[in-house]
């Protein structure tokens, strides 16, 4: 395999309000940590079973963080993407310790809120704030990352320049030779 991926993609609530401690750069670094649930019915007993997994996470991009700091709380729903990193620390009583991170990098990761400003009742009552939402399955949210061109929505307002006075719902008409 000439190639390798390491990409982490969860949906999940914060299980505490976020941290921001300083690098001696001045940089900031948010902690907190998202829980994800995977629940199912035991065949035996027909009972319904919940398992819930715990994921550290760190952000070194500035933006990002910043959100973070302003929008999320303890309880808040969120999609994000980045990646899995392990380091090794020594604990106040010396001993060697390891953590498995979900890092979202300086200029990597992407943070979707997934509730809405009110923190919630879910996306469905998101008002738009400017900052690239998202439309999915389930409604929507402030995604706060990179995203594809085919996941923008079009500006607002009528046609801007060279268009020919059309809207942007007008479909067009051109001529493509292939």
């Amino acid at each position: 395999m000439s190639g390798s991926v390491n990409k982490v993609i969860l949906i999940g609530n914060l299980g505490r309000d976020p941290e921001v401690r300083r690098m001696n750069s001045g940089d900031p670094v948010v902690n907190f940590s998202v829980a994800t649930t995977e629940s199912w019915r035991d065949k035996a007993s027909g009972e319904r079973k919940d398992r819930t997994e715990w994921h550290n996470i760190v952000i070194f991009n500035e933006n990002l963080g910043r959100i973070a700091e302003q929008y999320l709380k303890k309880g808040s729903k969120v999609y994000l993407e980045g990646q899995l990193q392990t380091r090794e620390y020594t604990d106040k009583d010396g001993n060697q310790r390891k953590v498995t991170e979900v890092v979202l990098q300086r200029f990597r990761g992407e943070l979707t809120l997934l509730d809405s400003r009110g923190g919630g009742r879910g996306a469905d009552d998101m008002d738009g704030g400017g900052y690239g939402e998202r439309s999915g399955g389930s409604g929507g949210g402030q995604s706060f990352g990179r995203s594809s061109p085919m996941e923008r929505r079009p500006a607002a307002g009528g046609g801007s320049g060279g268009g020919g006075g059309r809207g942007s719902s007008a479909p067009i008409d051109d001529d493509i030779p292939f």
